[in-house]
């Protein structure tokens, strides 16, 4: 492989002739062979508009010389734009601060404009130091980029994933409500319900989730660049991040604004652990709603079978055919569920590992924020496009399974008693035959009244006359 030299603190160091990452990257490919993990596309777009903002700005105010700058935005918008994702070779388990990976991209960006203005690589025409990080540090460019591509993932993709969804539910929420089923409690036959109030239920989880995403979004719009290395903001120069801040608010459309303690949002990552409380919450919701459509799809002849899924693939490596289709999304949905609620740990544990002015865990931190939010939005996405928007519901399942109830006798026992009530429950169970039957041998009510008050469609509205 040919290798140029490069130089950084520690002294010269190979690099591999063709990448535009510099010696500091070259070491942190030594130090950190954990994984193959890396800081995602989102990421790796907002540390890189942050570098081109930056450049701007510190070209206005004198900082880096003019032709510098512009080099560096192009650079940096190449960056963005994912032309050089190939570079960005840093472990994600790294030093606790993200310095290796804000030192890759500043390498990046420093080598390919250096490049642009005839410069060789490693030349350091464009120092990724003092010209690309001018005004920075790791400790806060690392949690604004994850601040900035947590509000895209959560605007651009998150929400509308599970506005879709919702929509998806109310629509079968409305097709499904004239079905009469069983309703049941501890996976037990309770008191007749309609499907649509099942899916109205399911549509409301999804609204309630929405509310709850909107709600972190304040702080997550909330930006620690200016903080430099412990909160001070020292080698920021005056307005330096309140401009950069506003740059960056309109390049992305969003409502972003500079922190209103810099020891705070450095020192902590509390914003991150409520955002990701709130993406298990949403998981939460998501496992509810497939697991129920799992049951409900079960058998269909030997279980439940309420309601018929969209045939996806074959369910089976042995049994021909589509004699057996599984609930392959709802399935998929569960395990991703599983693997947000482990990112969340991390998450939580990574937040608390705050010591005095810097949390040493903001890698691991950003990571599985944002990996958790891409997979429950795309999670919403597929739900409502492939299992949802398709279903249909067996009505006569229906409506055989909910002629068998025995617990519908419940609404005899404010005119009969309880007592009363649970003998025709006893007949009606022992011998089989419908409660409607049984009570009316009995003759615990007058024909019209009994029709009344087992009408099944009026007892799912409460039983209200």
């Amino acid at each position: 492989m040919n290798t140029r030299i490069e130089t950084d603190a520690m002294g010269p160091m190979e690099v591999p002739a063709d990448r535009y990452y510099g010696a500091t990257t070259a070491r942190a490919v030594q130090n950190f062979a954990f994984s193959r993990l890396r800081f995602s596309r989102r990421f790796i777009w907002a540390h890189a508009a942050i570098k081109a903002e930056a450049a701007q700005v510190n070209r206005e105010l004198g900082i880096v010389e003019p032709h510098v700058a512009d080099a560096i935005v192009a650079a940096a918008n190449d960056v963005a734009a994912g032309h050089h994702d190939e570079h960005l070779v840093v472990d994600l388990f790294q030093t606790g601060s993200g310095t290796s990976t804000n030192m890759n991209v500043n390498e990046v960006i420093a080598n390919l404009a250096t490049e642009r203005l005839g410069g060789a690589l490693g030349s350091k025409l464009v120092h990724p130091n003092d010209h690309v990080n001018a005004g920075q540090s790791s400790n806060d460019t690392i949690p604004t980029a994850m601040h900035i591509a947590a509000v895209a993932i959560f605007e651009e993709e998150l929400l509308p994933g599970l506005e879709t969804l919702q929509a998806a539910l109310q629509e079968k929420a409305v097709a499904f409500d004239h079905i009469v089923k069983t309703g049941r409690t501890h996976l037990i036959d309770a008191l007749p319900v309609r499907l649509g109030q099942e899916f109205r239920g399911y549509a409301t989880q999804v609204r309630k989730s929405i509310e709850r995403v909107r709600r972190v979004l304040p702080d997550l719009r909330e930006l620690t660049l200016g903080s430099t290395v412990v909160g001070t903001g020292i080698n920021a120069p005056e307005g330096f991040a309140p401009a950069v801040i506003a740059r960056l608010a309109q390049r992305t459309g969003f409502p972003l604004r500079e922190t209103d303690d810099h020891f705070e949002s450095l020192g902590a990552k509390d914003a991150a652990a409520m955002a990701s409380s709130t993406l298990q919450a949403v998981a939460v919701a998501l496992f509810k709603i497939v697991d129920d459509i799992r049951w409900m799809a079960s058998g269909p002849d030997g279980g439940i079978g309420e309601i018929r899924l969209k045939p996806l693939q074959p369910g089976s490596s042995i049994i021909p055919g589509l004699g057996k289709v599984n609930p392959v999304i709802c399935e998929a949905v569960m395990q991703i569920v599983a693997h947000v609620m482990g990112n969340h740990a991390a998450v939580v544990w990574g937040a608390a590992n705050g010591n005095f002015e810097l949390n040493v865990m903001a890698p691991v931190v950003a990571h599985n924020l944002l990996e958790s939010a891409e997979l429950l939005a795309r999670a919403a996405t597929h739900l409502a496009e492939k299992t949802i928007a398709p279903m249909q519901a067996d009505e006569e399942r229906c409506r055989e399974v909910v002629a068998r109830n025995y617990t519908i006798v419940t609404a005899l026992t404010p005119r009969i008693g309880y007592d009363k009530a649970a003998e025709v429950a006893r007949l009606a169970r022992e011998q089989r035959r419908p409660v409607r039957e049984i009570a009316a041998e009995l003759q615990v009510l007058p024909e019209a009244e009994l029709d009344a008050v087992l009408d099944l469609a009026r007892l799912t509205r409460g039983g209200r006359w």
